[in-house]
């Protein structure tokens, strides 16, 4: 909720304000390809505590930022620090569940990755909207936020640890060759489901004020936590849906959710624009459950972390690359122009996924699920 912010006291424009996001998506690709399955070998909780040390900087450089250069370095910190914690987190939820069910750390994951990213918007909007210091007392609070989780990380059991015996030596993510059909239609799931944050989150902030004409950074971030809260509620709803069932719906919601993204755009219907983001909502959390379960029950344990490594660097690969690109547009032809390209990239995407997703077998036993 910062990003308006920032381009109005620097006079940063769109492009500026996306190449900001986008640093980060590429930071993590860059860490996932060198580290992406670090996890594997030294074990999950010395990779998450490597990735926490790394987004605490990024949020204390953000706190004392003065100028554009302290944003991007920052933004990389943060890319950094996700990137090593990602899909450790992600494996560990899997490998500390009593019950063994994949299902269950795919809805905690997804429900997880909601609650941050509604807390985001609407805390992070009350503050810089409300408290002194706008552009920095939200990012002390994110600090302070990390700093707690080390402490918990380190005392996190150690049963599921793989580095004992081992060093780490660098090596890209790989996917066994058992998984890789599996890993195709995941990928595709994710992809799409990480572009909605290119709009959401790079121009979301941007849309809202100009369909709500609204300054309040409160008011826009709660009208885009719209997003957050839907995904968090249907990955829990959706936990008796079967793979193949969750990302059927969930690529026909994005893409029900792009046209009328589209439309709202073209007609600055406020209803068309909370109608979109409810259903985009929706349909990245359908997504990106399904296809973390995907991955779970087809990748053995001692791959997964670099399994779900290199998901995660594809889908953020996706996210780097579109979003500059929709920033680069926005300046040049207007933001209508870079809403209407970036829908319809993820709506073609969303057919994509429903394609490969109409092509997953039928497995009785995840159905019952």
């Amino acid at each position: 909720m910062t990003y308006r912010l920032y381009a109005s006291e620097w006079h940063l424009t769109p492009t500026t304000t996306t190449e900001i996001f986008a640093i980060y998506p590429i930071a993590v690709v860059s860490v996932l390809i060198l580290f992406g399955g670090l996890s594997d070998q030294i074990g999950r909780r010395a990779t998450m505590l490597l990735g926490l040390s790394a987004s605490f900087l990024g949020a204390l450089i953000l706190a004392l930022a003065h100028d554009i250069a302290w944003l991007f370095l920052a933004r990389a910190f943060m890319g950094v620090g996700v990137g090593l914690s990602a899909g450790p987190s992600t494996a560990a939820l899997v490998e500390f569940n009593q019950s063994g069910a994949p299902r269950r750390a795919s809805v905690v994951a997804t429900a997880a990755q909601a609650a941050g990213f509604a807390a985001a918007l609407i805390i992070g909007g009350a503050l810089t909207q409300y408290a002194p210091w706008p552009l920095h007392l939200v990012f002390w609070l994110l600090a302070l936020l990390i700093a707690a989780l080390v402490p918990l990380t380190w005392f996190l059991p150690l049963p599921a640890e793989r580095g004992a015996a081992g060093g780490w030596t660098p090596s890209l993510p790989s996917v066994p060759q058992r998984a890789r059909k599996a890993f195709v239609v995941a990928a595709f799931a994710v992809i799409t489901a990480y572009t909605h944050g290119v709009i959401i989150l790079s121009l979301g902030g941007q849309i809202a004020h100009d369909l709500v004409q609204s300054p309040n950074t409160l008011v826009n971030g709660s009208i885009l936590a719209v997003f957050a809260i839907m995904s968090g509620v249907v990955s829990l709803l959706g936990k008796t849906l079967s793979t193949r069932t969750a990302m059927i719906a969930g690529s026909a919601a994005s893409a029900a959710g792009m046209v009328l993204l589209a439309l709202a755009t073209a007609l600055h219907g406020m209803t068309l624009f909370l109608s979109a983001t409810a259903l985009t909502g929706a349909g990245y959390s359908l997504l990106f459950l399904g296809a973390l379960e995907l991955i779970n029950r087809a990748t053995p344990g001692d791959r997964r972390g670099g399994t779900l490594s290199a998901l995660y660097l594809l889908g953020y690969l996706a996210a780097g690359i579109l979003a500059p690109i929709l920033g680069r547009v926005a300046t040049v032809h207007g933001l209508g122009f870079a809403v209407y390209l970036g829908a319809g990239v993820i709506a073609a995407l969303s057919f994509a996924t429903l394609t490969l997703a109409l092509g997953l077998r039928r497995n009785a036993k995840d159905e019952r699920r």
